[in-house]
């Protein structure tokens, strides 16, 4: 999941502002050795923290159904995480960067939920809404001054990116097949002698069907027999 919502923003980033440039798009860690050698403009967005969303956690199972409806597999629901990429544009001139910056938020903020036509690999058959956030409020537990401690450069402008997707962590179990047939409903007659085969009825009103079949075939009005276990 993680490799995919990588291509997601790789495919956003190439497709959006900096189509057609030579803007070269990197998932790298932003260490001083990294930016001495780069010799190109570049967008970098460091995937430095991996966290659920535990306010989206549901419990109990899921049901697959094909275009009928039909119940076919089931699975746990999807877990939530929050994958945060600190993005920083690399050129030789500050100015530049804030323009490279400028458009990142130009093309990402229009993606608070990202389309279908943009999800790939199994987020893409989920069918599931991704939303994607893009500076907004800083709320992890490591501040951004001590993710540029850790990677021993300097504080520089950057863009918190933060996609939440979902994450299937267990596999499906199938269903039985669907009833095709009504539940079928076996009277006795006065003399206590079952009927040959039961009746089965396809009306949401079984019961209801049942006592009027019953009155019909032995003309009283005695009440039906409870149902063996």
């Amino acid at each position: 999941m993680i490799h995919e919502v990588d291509d997601i923003l790789r495919g956003l980033l190439t497709r959006g502002s900096f189509a057609g440039s030579d803007v070269e798009v990197a998932f790298d860690a932003p260490t001083r050795d990294w930016a001495a050698r780069r010799n190109a403009p570049t967008i970098d967005a460091y995937l430095y923290d991996i966290r659920e969303d535990t306010r989206r956690r549901q419990r109990g199972q899921v049901a697959l159904r094909d275009e009928q409806g039909i119940a076919l597999k089931q699975q746990q629901p999807p877990r939530w995480f929050r994958l945060s990429y600190l993005v920083t544009a690399w050129t030789k001139r500050p100015q530049d960067e804030h323009r490279m910056l400028s458009a990142v938020l130009h093309t990402l903020l229009p993606k608070e939920i990202l389309p279908q036509e943009d999800l790939t690999g199994t987020l893409a058959g989920l069918g599931l809404s991704v939303p994607l956030t893009v500076a907004g409020l800083h709320t992890e537990a490591r501040s951004l001054a001590e993710i540029w401690s850790a990677l021993g450069g300097e504080l520089k402008p950057s863009l918190d990116v933060v996609i939440t997707a979902p994450f299937l962590a267990s596999p499906d179990y199938k269903v039985g097949p669907p009833v095709t047939e009504g539940l079928g409903v076996r009277v006795r007659g006065t003399d206590g002698e079952p009927a040959d085969s039961p009746t089965r009825y396809q009306s949401a009103e079984i019961v209801n069907a049942a006592k009027e079949a019953f009155v019909q075939k032995h003309g009283t009005t005695g009440t039906l027999p409870e149902r063996r276990k």
